[in-house]
């Protein structure tokens, strides 16, 4: 079974999504944003550098929360021991793909502690032409809210969604279950995200937080960026 959601603070909610080559220029971003965040995800980029845990520590040590998005994708056998062994690090979230019920559960049963998983439906750069590509003919929404269903059948935590399909996830999921949606932008995307949306409408849709990389990263004062939309989703979540 699903746990409860997670009690986030308000603050909490703007995850930003710290894409840095090395640890010293990720470790220069948290002390450039300083107490405008308190939740960062870090990913791959990061991983390639061989810098990955001692940000995740050095992070933990300055009372912010975590979010690996690693993005897991293998047998059940090795996802279970890498959810497993994560597990024992302070994290809050972890990402794997949502698209094999075997896999989930594994995971789901591997995990312990405060860890949370969450199960990638679909890539908020992909839109309805890349999946057909991919073979498969049905709308995006419906194949978010399918993997949704499936993830929480599976004992997964939550999802990662666009905000366009987080109403309709909410809708068959219920409320307990995290919804954090990236692909978050205040305009036109004018980059490799396709399905986007601002930050009012992905709260209002039903997300629990939101991942924000570029608009914050791009900003000529980041830090400023980073509080504008914390007053913003503060406005939301007021109402």
């Amino acid at each position: 079974m699903s746990r409860a959601p997670l009690a986030l603070g308000p603050r909490e909610r703007l995850i930003f999504a710290l894409d840095a080559a090395d640890g010293g220029e990720a470790l220069a971003w948290v002390e450039r944003l300083g107490d405008a965040v308190d939740f960062y995800k870090i990913g791959m980029e990061l991983l390639a550098s061989g810098d990955y845990f001692t940000v995740l520590e050095a992070l933990a040590k300055r009372d912010k929360k975590v979010f690996v998005d690693l993005k897991f994708f293998d047998i059940p056998a090795t996802v279970a021991g890498a959810v497993r062994g994560l597990s024992e690090w302070p994290v809050t979230f972890c990402t794997i793909h949502g698209w094999h019920p075997a896999m989930m559960e594994a995971a789901a049963a591997a995990r312990s502690g405060d860890l949370r998983l969450l199960a990638v439906t679909v890539l908020t750069s992909m839109d309805r032409n890349d999946l057909e590509h991919m073979g498969i003919s049905a709308d995006s929404v419906d194949i978010v809210v399918e993997r949704a269903k499936a993830a929480q059948a599976s004992g997964i935590d939550g999802v990662i969604a666009s905000g366009q399909e987080a109403g309709a996830i909410r809708d068959a999921v219920g409320p307990a279950f995290d919804i954090v949606c990236p692909g978050i932008r205040p305009g036109p995307a004018g980059d490799d995200q396709k399905r986007t949306v601002g930050v009012a409408e992905a709260f209002a849709r039903g997300a629990d937080a939101i991942v924000v990389g570029r608009p914050i990263r791009l900003a000529s004062d980041p830090h400023a960026a980073a509080e504008v939309i914390q007053a913003e989703i503060a406005s939301v979540l007021l109402k």
